[in-house]
């Protein structure tokens, strides 16, 4: 499907090199490529958001310069806060669109990225996910690419995990009305699990007191309890589960992969595992490089949560810049229907693994990290590599 979009994205392009819009150069001549950052810095994922662009950021400042058809040209980010709100995504969009960019990375949330879907594919510019797992995402817009893996998989491991390892028979699983993410997630757990065995139940918008999911959960005698929700919701229901003494694992997908999560459960009886992308310690050249990084930048400090833990979304974002800047290369244009064009066709090895497309644009990944925070040192402690099967 993707591939033949790509086809007459590359006639678009023949007939486009000539013109370079409000990209490709600067006051100064210098010439300069766009890359628009939609992602959440305000918001239920705002904490998320800002981790991600982290890695974005590094990356920029490791390589900010790439070369183009034989130039070389000033890689610039653009930001757009979607403040983890559907309703704004489209302006989000729209605004990155309108400054010239050649491509867009992010969103850090999936409603936000299916809600900007049709602002990007209007305007031919293409866009690639990062950490945005909804099928949705891709499968109803031909301009989204990911570099992720997808719900399905994820609540399929979250569910095969709960079984095979916690020995669980009954699930609790909680979503937020309306969140693509944590709705789309539960259900593809609850099918892995099975409907049969676990109790579903959404909480609605300015949720901040969750006692009674807690109480629900211990009195439908549940053995995990799974809440793939925002860092926010999710720092309010650790703090429940410690006062209310759950006396169940807490189960949750890679939005929990968060300094957010480690500081609420530091202290507490409360287990909490998530699936995400990448296990700190796994390349050791890169997590050295970037911790000094953020150590020496006040502005990263503050957004990384202050202190240096990394996350997976921070590794997702660093390899989505290189995927970019791969992107660009292999168009020889900063025109966006030049770079959408070689999109299908891209291949590249990051720190988080092999990054390549399948026809609907979703990255060809059959792994997830499995790790478990340790309340005694706030860290995540390894648990395994697993898959689907």
């Amino acid at each position: 499907m993707k591939k033949v979009l790509s086809l007459i994205l590359a006639l678009v392009m023949a007939l486009s090199l000539v013109a370079c819009g409000g990209n490709g150069g600067s006051a100064d001549g210098e010439k300069v490529v766009k890359i628009g950052v939609f992602e959440p810095q305000s918001g239920d994922n705002g904490a998320g958001g800002k981790q991600e662009i982290l890695g974005m950021q590094y990356a920029n400042q490791e390589t900010p310069t790439v070369e183009i058809g034989g130039e070389t040209y000033k890689v610039e980010l653009v930001m757009a806060d979607n403040a983890s709100s559907n309703d704004k995504a489209p302006t989000a969009a729209q605004t990155l669109i309108s400054s010239g960019v050649s491509l867009v990375l992010g969103s850090y949330g999936s409603g936000v990225s299916i809600a900007a879907g049709d602002t990007f594919l209007a305007a031919g510019v293409p866009a690639i996910g990062v950490t945005c797992t909804n099928p949705q995402v891709t499968s109803d817009c031909e301009a989204y690419f990911r570099i992720c893996f997808l719900d399905p998989f994820q609540g399929t491991v979250l569910a095969n995990y709960a079984k095979s390892d916690l020995k669980a028979s009954k699930a609790y699983c909680l979503a937020k009305q309306g969140d693509d993410y944590s709705g789309g997630l539960c259900n593809y757990f609850i099918k892995a699990f099975g409907e049969a065995n676990c109790v579903y139940e959404q909480f609605p918008e300015g949720t901040s007191d969750y006692s009674t999911y807690i109480t629900n959960a211990k009195n439908q005698g549940c053995d995990v309890f799974f809440a793939p929700v925002s860092t926010e919701a999710a720092a309010q229901i650790i703090a429940k589960a410690d006062t209310q003494a759950l006396g169940m694992p807490i189960l949750a997908g890679d939005t929990w992969d968060s300094n957010v999560i480690l500081e609420a459960a530091k202290g507490t009886d409360v287990q909490v595992c998530v699936t995400t992308f990448y296990q700190e310690g796994a390349n050791a050249a890169f997590d050295s490089g970037i911790k000094a990084w953020i150590n020496g930048d006040s502005t990263a400090l503050a957004n990384n949560g202050g202190n240096d833990e990394l996350a997976a979304v921070t590794v997702m974002g660093y390899d989505a810049y290189y995927v970019a800047l791969e992107a660009l290369k292999m168009a020889g244009s900063i025109e966006p229907s030049a770079v959408m064009s070689v999109l299908p066709n891209l291949v590249y090895t990051g720190v988080t693994g092999e990054i390549k497309f399948d026809s609907i644009g979703d990255a060809v990944r059959d792994s997830a990290v499995v790790k478990s925070c340790n309340t005694e040192t706030g860290k995540w402690d390894f648990v395994t590599v697993a898959t689907a099967g």
